[in-house]
C-alpha cells in the first residue's frame, strides 16, 4: 500500500485545492494578530482626566456647568486656592456646598491650606468611552488592572494551548477549529458590551483561549495538507498575522470607541463557520484515527480539485501502526529525541515571545503617534517571512533559525551601551534586533510542527507554543521592573536570553526537504 506522501504527490502537493484552502485559513491570522495586540488600543490612555470633588456633580447640574466649566470652577480653581499642583490621582479634601454661588463657588471661606486626599472612583474623562481605561477606571492606583487584563488573554491563550491542542488531537482538527471561532465571535461580543471589569476579564480569558484554538489548527491543518518541499506555507501564514498588525491601527483610527474596535476584531470569525463547507479535515489526522478509506475519499478530492487524478492501484493508504492513546507530555518527553527536541522548542518559543513583546512595549515608551508608531512596527515584520522563504530552502532550517537569535543577541546588547545622543542608531538597531527576533518568531513554527508525529503533532505545537503565552505574560514586568533600575537592563537579559538559544536550536534535527514523520519512530531517525 502506498503510504500518504505518495498519494499526495500523486493528487498535488500544492496545487488549486490546498492553495484555496490556505487562504481560506490564512484570514484567521489577521483576527488573531488583532486580538493579540488589541491592548495596546483598547487600553489606551486617556487624552484628559480629572478627579471630581464630592459635592462638585450637584453643584453642577444647578448651575447648568459643562464639565469644562466644572472643572475650572472647581478643581483648577481649588488647587490654585491651595497653591496644590496634585495630579488627578489625588484632590482636596473638601465637599462642596452644594448652595454656593455658580459664577464664583470659591467665595466662601479659606481654601489655602486644604489636605489632599486620593481620588476614589470619582473620575471624569472627556472621552468616556474611548478606551478600557475610561470605561472601568484602570487609572492611579488601579492602573495596574490594565496589564492585569492582558496577562489574562494570554492565560486565555495559554489555556487554549493545552485544552484545545489536545482537543484537535483527539476529536479532528476542523471541529476545534470551527468551535474555537464560534467561541471567539461570541466571548468578543460579550467583552465589548460587559457591565463591568470582572466580566470583562472572564470572557477575555475565554476569547484568548478560543483564539489561541483558531491560530494553532488552522496552521496544523495547512501544514499537513501539502507535500514537504512546501511547508514554506508555515512561513507565508506568518505575513497575515503580520497584515493583522498592520490593520489594526487603521480600525483603531477610524473607530472612535473600544467597544467599535472590539467588534471588529471580533465578528469577522462568525463567517469562518462557512468553512464547514469547503475546508474537509485533515487527511493525516484520519489516518492517525484508522480512517483510511474516509482519508482516500479526501485525497481522491483534492486530486480532482487540483486537475489531476488518483490511479486505481491507490484503493488504500498505509495506516500508521502506531497505537493512538490520549496524548500528554510524556509522550513527548517518552523518548531521547522527542525530549531533547520538545525541552529546546519549549525554550525557544518562551524567548521569542519574551524578546519580540519585550521590544514592541520599549517602541512604545518613546512616545510619539501611536497609530503611526504601531503601523511601522508592523511594517518592519513584513521583510522577516520574505528572508526566510528566499533561505530557508536554499541552507534549511536551523541555520537561519540560530543566526536570527544570534543577530537579535548583538543588536540589543549593542544598543544598550550606545550613547543617548545618537537615538536614530539606537533605533536602528533596535528594530533590527526586532526583525531578526520575528524570524525566529517564524522559524519556531515551522520547525516546531515538522519535528513531531501527526499523532502528537497539534498537541506538541501547542505545549511548546504555551511557553509563547508564558513569556507574553512575564514580558511586561520584566520589561518595566528592571527598566525602573535601568533603562537599558531588558536588553541585557534580551541579549543573554536570545545568544542562548542560537546555540540550543542547532542541537536540532534538520527537516529541509524530509516529510513530515508520522510516528515518534520517525521522529527518532531524524
Amino acid at each position: 500500500m502506498p503510504s500518504f506522501d505518495e498519494v499526495l504527490k500523486e493528487a498535488g502537493e500544492f496545487g488549486r485545492f490546498q492553495k484555496r484552502v490556505f487562504f481560506l485559513l490564512s484570514q484567521t491570522g489577521i483576527t488573531f494578530s488583532s486580538l493579540f495586540a488589541s491592548v495596546v488600543f483598547l487600553g489606551r490612555a486617556p487624552d484628559s482626566f480629572w478627579c471630581r470633588i464630592p459635592g462638585a456633580a450637584e453643584l453642577s447640574e444647578r448651575c447648568g456647568w459643562t464639565l469644562e466649566e466644572e472643572r475650572n470652577l472647581t478643581v483648577l480653581a481649588l488647587r490654585g486656592a491651595n497653591g496644590s499642583a496634585s495630579a488627578a490621582c489625588e484632590r482636596p479634601d473638601v465637599t462642596w456646598d452644594t448652595s454656593a454661588s455658580c459664577a464664583s463657588p470659591l467665595a466662601r471661606g479659606n481654601h489655602s491650606s486644604l489636605p489632599l486626599a486620593p481620588c476614589r472612583g470619582s473620575w471624569v474623562y472627556e472621552q468616556p468611552h474611548a478606551s478600557i481605561v475610561s470605561e472601568y477606571d484602570l487609572v492611579c492606583g488601579n492602573a495596574w488592572m490594565l496589564d492585569f487584563s492582558q496577562a489574562i488573554l494570554n492565560l486565555g491563550f495559554l489555556a487554549g494551548a493545552f485544552i484545545l491542542g489536545y482537543a484537535a488531537d483527539r476529536y479532528g482538527r476542523i471541529p476545534i477549529y470551527l468551535l474555537s471561532c464560534l467561541g471567539v465571535g461570541i466571548s468578543g461580543i460579550i467583552v465589548a458590551f460587559s457591565p463591568n471589569f470582572t466580566v470583562f476579564l472572564i470572557f477575555r480569558f475565554l476569547q484568548g483561549m478560543f483564539g489561541k484554538g483558531t491560530w494553532m489548527t488552522c496552521y496544523v491543518i495547512v501544514t499537513e495538507m501539502v507535500g514537504s518541499d512546501q511547508r514554506i506555507v508555515g512561513i507565508v501564514i506568518q505575513i497575515f498575522f503580520t497584515l493583522g498588525i498592520i490593520i489594526l491601527p487603521g480600525i483603531a483610527y477610524l473607530i472612535p470607541t473600544w467597544q467599535g474596535i472590539q467588534l471588529a476584531i471580533s465578528l469577522p470569525n462568525f463567517l469562518f463557520l462557512l468553512y464547514y463547507w469547503v475546508v474537509p479535515e485533515s487527511p493525516r489526522w484520519l489516518l492517525t484515527r484508522k480512517k483510511g478509506e474516509k482519508a482516500l475519499q479526501i485525497m481522491r478530492n483534492i486530486a480532482k480539485h487540483n486537475g489531476k487524478f488518483l490511479s486505481p492501484h491507490f484503493s488504500e493508504i498505509t495506516i500508521s501502526n502506531e497505537e493512538v492513546s490520549n496524548p500528554s507530555f510524556l509522550d513527548l518527553v517518552r523518548t531521547p529525541q522527542m525530549r531533547r527536541n520538545t525541552l529546546i522548542l519549549m525554550y525557544a518559543w518562551f524567548t521569542s515571545a519574551l524578546i519580540y513583546q519585550g521590544l514592541v512595549m520599549r517602541l512604545g515608551i518613546i512616545g510619539g503617534n501611536l497609530y503611526l508608531d504601531f503601523f511601522i512596527s508592523g511594517a518592519v515584520e513584513l521583510p522577516a517571512a520574505f528572508l526566510i522563504i528566499v533561505t530557508i530552502d536554499r541552507v534549511g532550517r536551523r541555520l537561519p533559525f540560530a543566526t536570527s537569535n544570534i543577530v537579535a543577541s548583538i543588536a540589543c546588547l549593542v544598543t544598550a551601551f550606545l550613547p543617548e545622543d545618537i537615538p536614530w542608531l539606537k533605533t536602528t538597531l533596535a528594530t533590527l534586533g526586532r526583525l531578526s527576533i520575528t524570524i525566529a518568531f517564524e522559524v519556531v513554527y515551522l520547525v516546531n510542527s515538522e519535528l513531531y508525529p501527526t499523532t502528537l503533532r497539534n498537541f506538541g505545537v501547542s505545549l511548546c507554543s504555551s511557553l509563547c503565552d508564558l513569556g507574553g505574560i512575564i514580558a511586561p514586568f520584566l520589561l518595566f521592573r528592571l527598566a525602573a533600575i535601568w533603562l537599558e537592563l531588558p536588553l541585557i537579559i534580551f541579549s543573554i536570553l536570545a545568544a542562548v538559544c542560537g546555540l540550543l536550536v542547532l542541537l536540532l534535527p534538520e527537516t529541509k526537504g524530509i516529510p513530515l514523520p508520522e510516528t515518534v519512530e520517525d521522529v527518532e531517525q531524524l
